[in-house]
């Protein structure tokens, strides 16, 4: 499966109108290596030299399941699941990555959830792999993941209550 096909996927599992980015140059690449996508497409190939990944979704935080069973039913593995703190826009955003074993395809998918109340769906139970990193940024970010059967700190003390990744965390 290529890029542009699974970009279609994207677009029929998850329809609505997405904003184009920002600034494109003469060729149709914005400043950040991304491939404008049409408004309604809910995934956009990229650049992998400049994002270091060959297509990117952003999606509402419902649905990463669904975008994980996708990813699954393809045969791509999870790396990575991974957040951001967007302290001026009062979100996070939680990254899964994904990468196909035989065609090297990689994959981003992206999620804004409001940093008030940080909360997203767990993908372990398609990708039993991810549970540990979702421990691992439930443990820096404070990002919690509803439906994961065990959110101990893996890497924090048992009593931290604290999120040292976040950009309002003093340390003191």
């Amino acid at each position: 499966m290529s890029a542009e096909e699974l970009a279609e996927r994207f677009s029929r599992l998850f329809p609505r109108a997405s904003a184009p980015p920002e600034s494109t140059s003469a060729d149709g690449v914005s400043a950040d290596g991304v491939v404008p996508a049409e408004p309604s497409r809910p995934a956009q190939e990229t650049e992998h030299a400049a994002r270091g990944c060959h297509l990117e979704a952003t999606l509402a935080s419902g649905e990463v399941v669904a975008a994980a069973r996708l990813m699954d039913e393809h045969g791509f593995a999870i790396d990575a699941v991974t957040g951001v703190d967007w302290l001026a826009e009062g979100q996070m955003e939680v990254i899964y990555d994904y990468f196909h074993p035989v065609n090297g395809l990689r994959v981003a998918v992206r999620a804004r959830i409001p940093r008030e109340n940080p909360e997203i769906p767990t993908v372990s139970e398609v990708f039993p792999g991810a549970n540990w990193h979702e421990r691992e940024t439930h443990d820096f970010f404070g990002i919690r993941f509803t439906g994961h059967p065990d959110l101990t700190p893996l890497l924090l003390p048992e009593d931290a209550v604290y999120h040292p990744l976040r950009k309002d965390f003093s340390g003191e």
